[in-house]
C-alpha cells in the first residue's frame, strides 16, 4: 500500500478506498468511498472510477458546484512539465497573487465580461501594475476561460476580454561617442565583470546568457560562443505566502536562444587575453562561481555612474550592439539569428533603431540630389 492512496482494511475484514467526488458550496471536500474483498480489488475500483471522472468528467451538477478557482488550479497542473520552469512559476504567480484572490470565488457559470473589466482596472488603478503586466495576467485569465469553458459546453457565458494599450518607451541606446567613452572605461583595469559587460556590448548576448556563460563555451579557435544556457532568479511562493527566490541555471526560454554567436577577431584576441585556463570557470568570475544577475547589475550602475552615463541599463548594451550592426550594414536574417530571436520582426520591431547618427548619415544622402 502506498503512501497518500486512502485505502484503508476495514474492522469487518473489507478494504475501503477513499476519493474526493466533489465539493459543497462551502468549498467542503465531499468524499465517495469505494469497497473490495482485498486491497487490489479496492485500488482496481477507485482507479475505474478516478478514471472515469477525468475522461467523462463529474456530472454537470457536480461540477458547477466548484468555483472558478478550482479550475486555476487544474489548469496550471496541465501545465506543469510543458512549459519552461520559468513560464510556470509566472503562471502560478499571475494565479495565485491576482486572479485567484479577486475572481476565484465566483462560480464558472456567473462570471461576466463586466467582472473581468472591473478586474482589469482594479489591475491598473488599484495595484499600479504596469499596462504590459496586466496584459500578461489576462493573458493567462483567458487560458483558464478557455479550459473552463471546454468544461461547461453550450452553456458556459461568452466573457470578453479587453487588453489595455501597452505603449512602447523610446529604448535608450548608446550613442558612438557614448560607446567609445564606455569602452574606454571598461578596457581600463579591466577585471572579469568589467570584460563581461564589453562582451555583450560586443556580442549582444542577454543578461541571464552572460551569467551562465562558461569558457568551455567560447571557442578561440572558431572564434565563436556557444549560448546553450541561462541563469535565472525565480519567484516561489509557499501555501502561507512567504515568498522566496532561487537561482536556475537552464535551456533559454526559446529554441532559437540556443545559438552559435561569431566574434570579431579584436573580441576574440580580448577573450585570449581574459581566458583562465579552466573550460569550467564563469567568464564574469574567471572561477567555478557564477554571479547572479542582481549583482550584475550593481556593478553595471557603478560602471555608468562613472562615466556619466544617465538611463543607461544592461539590456541598452544589447539595443546598442543592434543599432551597430545595422548601421554598417549588417543582413537582419543574420542579426536575428545572432541575437536569438524567433523571427526578424522582432529584430526589427524592438530592438533595431534609427540613432542621430543614422538619421544624419541618411540625411547627407540627400546633398547628392540637390537638397
Amino acid at each position: 500500500m502506498s503512501k497518500g492512496e486512502n485505502i484503508f482494511k476495514r474492522k469487518d475484514g473489507r478494504w475501503e478506498a477513499r476519493y474526493i467526488r466533489g465539493y459543497e458550496l462551502s468549498g467542503k471536500i465531499k468524499y465517495g468511498f469505494c469497497y473490495g474483498k482485498t486491497y487490489k480489488e479496492a485500488k482496481e475500483k477507485v482507479t475505474k472510477f478516478k478514471a472515469a471522472m477525468v475522461d467523462g468528467s463529474p456530472p454537470p451538477a457536480a461540477d458547477s458546484r466548484h468555483r472558478f478557482a478550482f479550475y486555476c488550479d487544474e489548469w496550471l497542473q496541465l501545465r506543469k512539465g510543458k512549459v519552461k520552469e520559468a513560464t510556470y512559476i509566472k503562471y502560478d504567480t499571475a494565479l495565485n497573487k491576482h486572479i485567484k484572490p479577486r475572481l476565484g470565488g465566483c462560480f464558472p457559470l456567473g462570471l461576466t465580461s463586466g467582472l473581468v473589466d472591473d478586474f482589469t482596472k482594479e489591475l491598473l488603478l488599484e495595484e499600479e501594475l504596469a499596462p504590459k503586466t496586466v496584459h500578461d495576467i489576462l493573458v493567462v485569465l483567458h487560458g483558464v476561460l478557455k479550459y473552463t469553458a471546454a468544461r461547461f459546453p453550450r452553456i458556459f457565458p461568452a466573457v470578453e476580454i479587453n487588453y489595455p494599450k501597452c505603449s512602447r518607451k523610446e529604448t535608450r541606446v548608446l550613442s558612438r561617442e557614448e560607446q567609445r567613452r564606455f569602452v574606454a572605461y571598461l578596457l581600463t583595469d579591466m577585471d572579469t565583470c568589467k570584460f563581461g559587460v564589453l562582451l555583450t556590448l560586443f556580442t549582444g548576448v542577454r543578461i541571464g546568457e552572460l551569467c551562465a556563460l562558461q569558457w568551455g563555451s567560447i571557442s578561440l579557435r572558431e572564434k565563436t560562443i556557444r549560448i546553450a544556457v541561462t541563469l535565472q532568479r525565480l519567484r516561489d511562493t509557499d501555501e502561507a505566502g512567504t515568498t522566496r527566490t532561487r537561482i536556475v541555471i537552464g535551456s533559454p526560454k526559446s529554441d532559437t536562444s540556443v545559438r552559435t554567436i561569431p566574434m570579431t577577431a579584436y573580441t576574440a584576441e580580448l577573450c585570449g587575453k581574459m581566458h583562465p585556463g579552466s573550460a569550467t570557470a564563469y567568464v564574469l568570475t574567471g572561477t567555478d562561481a557564477y554571479m547572479e544577475p542582481r549583482a550584475l547589475q550593481y556593478r553595471m550602475e557603478k560602471y555608468t555612474r562613472d562615466c556619466g552615463l544617465e538611463g543607461v541599463h544592461f539590456h541598452t548594451l544589447r539595443h546598442t550592439f543592434a543599432t551597430r550592426a545595422v548601421e554598417v550594414g549588417f543582413e537582419i536574417k543574420s542579426l536575428s539569428e545572432v541575437l536569438g530571436h524567433a523571427n526578424t520582426t522582432i529584430t526589427l520591431d524592438r530592438y533595431v533603431h534609427s540613432s542621430m547618427e543614422m538619421k544624419r548619415d541618411n540625411m547627407s544622402k540627400l546633398e547628392a540630389v540637390g537638397f
